[in-house]
């Protein structure tokens, strides 16, 4: 599978990827990093059941068919399955403030009764519409990663490791981030947050995150979503698994990490772009979350 995966490609940018074999999975790792707005194009050579997490990057995402096209423009956080056959073109814009970080684990449908650890049962348990589709494209369920879920996606785009230890993270982590997915697909599958409260959710998410350096009250953020204080606290924690400032606070931090790794920004001016006045805070906040203070990331 994926011998002749097809990739038409209009990037001469930083543009890297890598596939990985575990058991009858493909797993497919994309970044691109760029300077000028590219567009990056790609079709499966056979169809496939998918499951895809996006990064920081917050890439463009269009997925047409034949007459139909679907656009995703807020892809951060996003994990989206689906079903696509040969005709499926799928296609990232990528501009130097939105830049692709993707993970795709995939498998053709004849192996879904293969697969080991009854994992062929949950799949077609849980994604029932794929396994069985009735179009060239079928959308399955799509949500934002949990925190765990994020920290294991940043923590595959940020190692170090090379050779045959890479492998050996890349594989544990791919292992633990789709055990992450079927867990929470299950728990909302049975939750009893209905669909237009979750969507409020999302939009109280989306708020702290295009106000991270200066976010609105919780009074503020319930106004503007129209779901009250109490049932924005509690139901918040339930669907992203951490209180709303909390999840604020992860995200400051590991938008601050990436851009002190990525060198854009020295320790003091992440702290400052994230809303931290306070130096030592920032630092002290930082070693708990990450396990080591700022000025040791290389």
């Amino acid at each position: 599978m994926w011998d002749n995966f097809l990739f038409f490609v209009i990037l001469d940018s930083a543009m890297t990827r890598d596939f990985i074999h575990i058991n009858d999975f493909i797993i497919l790792l994309e970044e691109a990093r760029v300077d000028a707005v590219e567009v990056d194009s790609c079709f499966f050579d056979e169809p496939l059941i998918a499951v895809a997490f996006y990064g920081a990057g917050n890439v463009d995402l269009s997925v047409k068919y034949g007459q139909n096209q679907k656009d995703f423009h807020h892809t951060k956080g996003l994990t989206l399955s689906f079903y696509a056959d040969e005709r499926v073109e799928f296609k990232h814009t990528i501009s130097p403030d939105k830049n692709l970080e993707c993970i795709v684990i995939a498998t053709a449908l004849p192996n879904i009764e293969q697969l080991p650890n009854q994992e062929g049962e949950i799949f077609s348990e849980l994604l029932e519409e794929l396994v069985n589709p009735k179009d060239h494209y079928v959308e399955g369920p799509s949500f934002l990663m949990t925190p765990e879920m994020e920290r294991i996606v940043d923590s595959i785009f940020s190692n170090k490791y090379t050779g045959k230890t890479k492998m050996m993270f890349l594989r544990s982590q791919i292992t633990a981030l789709l055990s992450h997915f079927f867990g929470q697909l299950a728990s909302l599958k049975t939750g009893k947050i209905k669909a237009p409260e979750r969507e409020k959710l999302n939009q109280a998410k989306d708020i702290l995150l295009d106000n991270i350096d200066n976010p609105p009250s919780l009074s503020e953020i319930s106004k503007q979503i129209g779901l009250n204080t109490f049932k924005l606290k509690k139901e918040f924690k339930e669907l992203f698994g951490v209180p709303v400032f909390k999840y604020l606070q992860n995200e400051r931090l590991t938008l601050a990490h990436k851009m002190i790794r990525n060198q854009d920004a020295t320790v003091q001016e992440a702290a400052w772009h994230v809303g931290y006045d306070s130096l030592s805070s920032f630092s002290n906040a930082f070693e708990k979350k990450f396990g080591y203070r700022p000025s040791q990331i290389k």
